[in-house]
């Protein structure tokens, strides 16, 4: 059995690992964009200015999709981490902690699912299908934060 103690830590686990599949994603993102773009003829070390949207035009659509999905982790998660963020440090009540640790073990696994659907088939009705069921954790854990900050019960 968990101590109370415990559970903050257990809770910023899959917090940490959302940030490590990010740079994953990121790393991903980096080897296949740049020989993309140097093939392209497009010269990384002299180009000034421009945006990410610039390049997508002469990268391949599955090199894209990488960088596509290394924005999709900056944006959605931030909610995760504050989310995260809150519950760790209002410790909510036992039953509400072992909950909240499995939610959030359930929204990082399926945006990592939804990061390798994105980037290796981009099948959108998969990738949908995922982004909804991690929205749906995500919005479950938040919902833990009420009966945690305002101790009202669910």
């Amino acid at each position: 059995m968990m101590m109370a103690s415990d559970w903050p830590l257990a809770l910023l686990k899959p917090a940490a690992a959302l940030v490590i599949w990010s740079l994953v994603m990121w790393g991903w993102m980096m080897a296949t964009r740049i020989p993309a773009l140097m093939r392209a003829g497009f010269d990384v070390w002299r180009h000034v200015g421009g945006t990410g949207a610039d390049a997508a035009s002469l990268v391949p659509d599955s090199v894209q999709w990488k960088a596509d999905n290394h924005n999709h982790l900056m944006e959605q998660p931030t909610l995760f981490y504050a989310v995260i963020a809150i519950l760790a440090l209002a410790t909510p009540t036992p039953s509400h902690m072992a909950a909240a640790v499995t939610l959030a073990w359930c929204y990082v696994g399926l945006r990592v699912v939804h990061s390798l659907i994105q980037a290796i088939s981009n099948r959108i009705l998969y990738r949908f299908t995922t982004y909804l069921l991690a929205t749906l954790a995500l919005a479950a854990l938040a919902a833990l934060c009420v009966p945690t900050l305002w101790h009202v019960t669910l």
